[in-house]
Order: C-alpha cells, then sequence, then structure tokens
C-alpha cells in the first residue's frame, strides 16, 4: 500500500510529537481497529490479502515483518518504537542497505487463549504511515500467564494471507521477527485459526508445521526480551532453550536492552544478507556493540533443565494502557 520513502523530516516532525505523549495518549484504542473496509481493518478475519508490491519508486521491495507481543509489559516495547525505534531502524535500512526497498508491516500479538484481539495488522508500509498505524494498534495488556503467547499466529498469516513480489518474481523470502518474553506454545488450534484469522481448518496445528508453511516465503527469527517478565517466571532455559529448539540456534536474538531494539533488528537483516558476525558487531560502538554481541549468543543449558527464575537487575518497561 506505499504512496513515498520514510523521510527525515516527515520522521522528525512526526517524533517531536510523538515524545511529548504518554504511553496511554499514544496508544488510545481500547478496541481491534475492525472495519468493513480490509485496506484499514486491523482485524486478520476481515483480510484477504496484504500485499507487498514493486513500483517505480520501490523496484525491488523487501517485506519485513515486526510482529510485537502487547501483552502484560511488552507494550512498552511498541511504545519505545514509535517515539524513538523506527526511526532508527528505518535510517540504518537505507544506510548500511543490507535489503533493498523495505516494506514494513507491523502485528500485535497477544495470547489467543485468552484475549479479545490476539493477533492485528497493518498494512505494508514504505513511509511515516508506518508509525502511524502502529499508533493504531489495541494494546491489550493481558495474556494468559499459561507459558507462552500465540507467535504462532503471524506465522500462520504471512504463510496464508501475504502476497509479495520479492517471493513471487524473484523468488526470495521476506523477514519476520517475533518479539517477546515467554516461551513459543505447542499448538495453534483449529478454532483460533478460524475465529482470529478468518481461515478453514481441518485441525490442530503444531507450532513447527505452521513454521515450516512459513519459512517457504520468510527467513523467522524470534527476539526474546530479557527485560520482560518471561524471562524470569519461567527461567531461562525454558525460554530460550524452547526457543533455539524450534527456530534453531542463530535464529533466536536475546534483547538484554530494548532501547536496542533496531539496531538487533538491523544486525540480524545484515546476517541474513551474509554479512560476517564480527563486521555486524564491530559496526556498532559503545553499549550497542555490547548488545547486539550477547543477542547471537547461544544457549548453552539443555533443554531438559529449566533453572528457576529470580528478578535481580530486572528493568521494568513502560506499562501499557488499562483497558477495561
Amino acid at each position: 500500500m506505499d504512496k513515498g520513502r520514510f523521510t527525515d523530516h516527515d520522521w522528525q516532525n512526526y517524533s517531536s510529537a510523538a515524545q511529548a505523549k504518554t504511553i496511554d495518549q499514544t496508544f488510545t484504542r481500547s478496541s481491534i481497529n475492525k472495519t468493513t473496509d480490509p485496506r484499514t481493518s486491523f482485524d486478520p478475519s476481515t483480510i484477504a490479502v496484504r500485499e507487498s508490491r514493486d513500483s517505480d519508486l520501490f523496484p525491488n521491495s523487501t517485506p519485513i515483518i515486526l510482529a510485537f507481543d502487547v501483552t502484560g509489559s511488552m507494550g512498552g516495547i511498541p511504545y519505545y518504537f514509535v517515539q524513538e525505534g523506527l526511526g532508527t531502524l528505518m535510517k540504518e535500512i537505507f544506510d548500511r542497505k543490507p535489503v533493498s526497498d523495505p516494506q514494513i508491516m507491523c502485528m500485535a500479538v497477544g495470547d489467543a487463549r485468552t484475549d479479545r484481539a490476539p493477533l492485528q495488522v497493518t498494512q505494508f508500509e514504505t513511509d511515516i504511515r508506518i508509525a502511524k498505524q502502529l499508533e493504531d494498534l489495541y494494546l491489550e495488556g493481558h495474556g494468559g500467564g499459561n507459558h507462552g503467547e500465540s507467535y504462532n499466529m503471524p506465522w500462520y498469516f504471512a504463510a496464508t494471507k501475504t502476497s509479495t513480489d520479492n517471493f513471487e518474481k524473484r523468488g526470495k523470502k521476506g523477514l519476520l521477527f517475533t518479539i517477546g518474553d515467554e516461551p513459543p506454545i505447542k499448538l495453534l488450534e483449529k478454532e483460533h485459526i478460524e475465529q482470529f484469522i478468518g481461515a478453514d481448518a481441518t485441525r490442530d496445528l503444531t507450532s513447527q508445521e505452521v513454521l515450516e508453511m512459513v519459512r517457504k516465503q520468510y527467513d523467522v527469527y524470534h527476539v526474546v526480551v530479557e527485560q520482560g517478565d518471561g524471562l524470569a517466571d519461567y527461567g531461562r532455559q525454558a525460554v530460550v532453550g524452547e526457543w533455539n529448539k524450534l527456530l534453531g540456534e542463530g535464529h533466536v536474538l536475546l534483547l538484554s536492552d530494548y532501547t536496542k531494539l533496531s539496531e538487533l533488528i538491523i544486525s540480524a537483516i545484515q546476517r541474513n544478507a551474509g554479512v560476517d558476525h564480527d563486521a555486524v558487531v564491530n559496526s556498532w560502538s559503545g553499549d550497542t556493540r555490547l548488545v547486539v554481541a550477547n543477542a547471537f549468543q547461544k544457549a548453552v543449558v539443555p533443554t531438559s533443565q529449566r533453572p528457576g527464575g529470580g528478578r535481580s537487575g530486572l528493568v521494568r518497561l513502560p506499562s501499557a494502557p488499562m483497558v477495561a
């Protein structure tokens, strides 16, 4: 749905106003953006397809999906992204050029077992509308406390309801990042596919099956937010170890400072494009370099072990808006 290019001028104008708002003033919705027009609705069940297309301005489009966990304290991540992170992400993509003509889709992820809106989906965009649509997401802020959120729903949507020239014309994969602090859940249930995504399903699917579907078109990563509650509640191995087991080491990124999310995503895109690990890490300086270097480390405890949590050093994220 792109019409223009993301510019520093547009971002500065947008960001100066955004930084004056609290999280409650930024995310004002009390329910999902659901309209009768699938072009503006964020409800997956009303959407037939989301498209990432080439144009005269963007002849080699690259689809990038950012799926934010918005349960509990995780709502602070999209808030930071609206205020600062998106500008950093777009600037570094254009400066470093790990991919051509990026088109960004944002998603909000909850828990299909407990939430009213466990998946929300924006358009693929190329300009400041990325931020404006991100603001229009509903930060439900719930989640179930049941060992995982519905991180496999973005995979299913991307596999079945996106159409991209990058894949269909050039045979290239896009990139999909889920961002959250909890373990992966084991199943995507049939009733949740039908209710929340609006697709016919004959049975439950394992997360591994959904992953195999989406990997035909996207390279998939998960960012574990270490400052969230999930790592402390479930233990490092129950979170990082299970993600490594599902996605494979190298596709699980450990984020120790949520204000460096954009730099980490850029680094992962560079690594995906074949840039050497040390070159990527050394392209940053100071605290950013340390965060990126740490992010690529591997889980070393066998998955059968599950050490206790503990909240020592936990940094609180901005709280999501309170909802009824």
